[in-house]
Parts: C-alpha cells; structure tokens; sequence
C-alpha cells in the first residue's frame, strides 16, 4: 500500500506517533487512567509534540485526551466510550482532596516536597471527623487502635491507587513520596491568584474526583457526582469547620 493510500486513513504524523517505541506502553498507561505530568520527561514530551494527533487518536474512542492548565495530561472517556472506567471510592476522593491541601500548603516547602503516609493520615484525622472517618472501615468501628489502623491500612491502599494514577512520586520504600501537580485533578477550580488558604479549603470541600480503569459499567465521578451521598457531604463539612478554625 502506498503512503498516499495510508495517508487516507492515518496521517503521517500520527502514524509517527504510534510507531514511537514510547506509544504502547503509554497508551496502555493514559487508557488505565494514569496522569502524565512534568515529571515524567520522555512520555511527558511525547504527548506534547503529538498532542493533536493523538487527541485525534482518542476520539475515535470516544474519549478526550486532556491537558490541565498545570500541564499534565489524561485521558477522560466519556459515557460512550469503548475505553472502560471505573470512580474512586469515597476514602481515595478524600485522600486526594487531602493531597490537593498538602501541595499547596506551606508545609510542603518546609518538607522539600516530601510527606510520609503517616504524615497525611495525621492530616486526614486533623482535617475529618474521626467517627465519619471510622465508618469508611465498619460501620461498627468505635475508634479503638485496631479500627485505626484497619484506616490507616486503606489510606495508604488508597495512597498506593493514586500512585498508579501519577498522584504520587515515590521516594525510597519508606512510605515517603512526593506530590506530583496532578493531584489539580481534585482541584480543578482553583488557578492560580486565588488566595491560598481558600483554595485549600475549595479544593477539598468542591476537589474533583479522579477516575481508574476497571469496567464500563459504572458512571464516571468526572460526569456526576453523587451529590445524594450524605455521609461524604457531612465529612466535607467538618473539613470546612476545621480549615476555618485553623485560620483563625
């Protein structure tokens, strides 16, 4: 077949975008959800030279290859797409909503950018009502140490799902990571000028949740957002009360 007749199905740029030894396993990585940003330099700097292109690509999947005023770059299918999605659980919503405070927090120059998974369970607690907290474990928890740490294991379960996603960077095998920008994906209101403490407080009480691959059966939090959900509004509301209380 000659180039002419290829080019009638496939543009040559496009066709250099998926001869790229990068593309299969990027595509794999952008079709299970995965965030690229900065950070990652050689998939980062594939997906900007041939971001028209491969938006493209998408499309014939029904789905839209987006880049965030931040920079990073993903993949949101929409309800008809042949590419399968799945919504975080409420606990990986909020772990994300705290991760979305902790970027922009002062503590993360005091940290160089670094946390631990222990730091952003103390964090959590700080931030949630415990008691709400303990019923994303059991509804039976009472807070005893053992209910704590059945929390804290799904915490960093959720830490671990986020890193998949390129929430996270990890540093060591400590339990220390850095915060990637795509964690912008629980606060996509918030741009910069805003007042940094009230974006902390948008981004958790109004951050966006991220989706995963698993099926294509379920609806995609991006789409709607469970706003009848009454026990994740309540914990969003004691976040509110205690970043206003901090401030004062």
């Amino acid at each position: 077949m000659s180039l002419t007749n290829i080019e009638e199905f496939m543009p040559e740029k496009l066709a250099k975008a998926i001869a790229n030894p990068l593309f299969p396993t990027l595509d794999n990585a952008l079709r299970s959800g995965r965030h690229v940003s900065s950070e990652d330099l050689d998939s980062h700097a594939y997906l900007i030279e041939f971001e028209k292109e491969l938006a493209m690509f998408y499309r014939r999947y029904n789905a839209e290859l987006v880049r965030a005023p931040e920079g990073f770059l993903y993949l949101r299918p929409r309800s008809t797409s042949l590419i399968g999605r799945s919504v975080l659980s409420e606990i990986d919503m909020l772990v994300g909503k705290v991760l979305c405070f902790l970027y922009l927090s002062p503590e993360r120059l005091a940290h160089e950018g670094i946390f631990t998974n222990q730091e952003l369970f103390d964090e959590l607690l700080v931030l949630a009502d415990e008691q709400k907290l303990m019923k994303l474990v059991t509804n039976r928890a009472l807070g005893s140490d053992l209910d704590r740490e059945k929390l804290f294991d799904k915490v960093k379960t959720s830490l671990r799902r986020l890193r998949r996603l390129g929430m996270l960077i990890p540093i060591g095998e400590n339990g220390k990571f850095r915060i990637s920008e795509s964690v912008f994906r629980f606060g996509a209101d918030v741009r910069t000028g805003d007042d940094v403490r009230e974006a902390q407080l948008r981004l958790i009480r109004d951050g966006e949740a991220v989706v995963h691959q698993q099926t294509s059966s379920q609806s995609s939090l991006l789409d709607d957002i469970d706003t009848n959900n009454q026990e994740m509004l309540e914990m969003q509301q004691d976040v509110e009360q205690a970043v206003q209380e901090s401030s004062i």
